[in-house]
């Protein structure tokens, strides 16, 4: 499996972007997909999740209510749409996949079977 993310770019605070992470390699829907961030000097954060299923999605605190994940199972690409950008929302975004079947998406992401490479979203003040 290949994950190719990109998107990223350099936007203003209150801007959006949109990210997509196209697959190949395995549908989309044999795996929950999600974003994972990681800003300088920090630790790797998952952002969001859909489940394999696609009825089940996941979003950490910070992001609720501004960002959404999505997919397309025809393309087998992954979205994540950025609304509201604020300047703590700068970080390398990647793409990831996970062929657990926990139910819970932050608990099975805490195995990831594929990783897409970054890409760079940064928000100015």
């Amino acid at each position: 499996v290949q994950l190719q993310a990109s998107g990223g770019g350099l936007v203003q605070a209150g801007g959006s972007l949109r990210l997509s992470c196209a697959a190949s390699g395995r549908s989309i829907i044999s795996y929950s997909t999600a974003w994972f961030r990681q800003a300088s000097g920090k630790e790797r954060e998952l952002v969001a999740g859909i489940s394999w299923a696609g009825g089940t999605t996941y979003y950490v605190d910070s992001v609720k209510g501004r960002f959404s994940i999505s997919r397309d199972i025809a393309e087998n690409t992954v979205y994540l749409q950025m609304n509201s950008l604020k300047p703590e929302d700068t970080a390398v975004y990647y793409c990831a996949g996970s062929l657990s079947r926990i139910a819970a998406l932050s608990r099975s992401f805490a195995r990831v079977d594929y990783w897409g490479q970054g890409t760079q979203v940064t928000v100015s003040s």
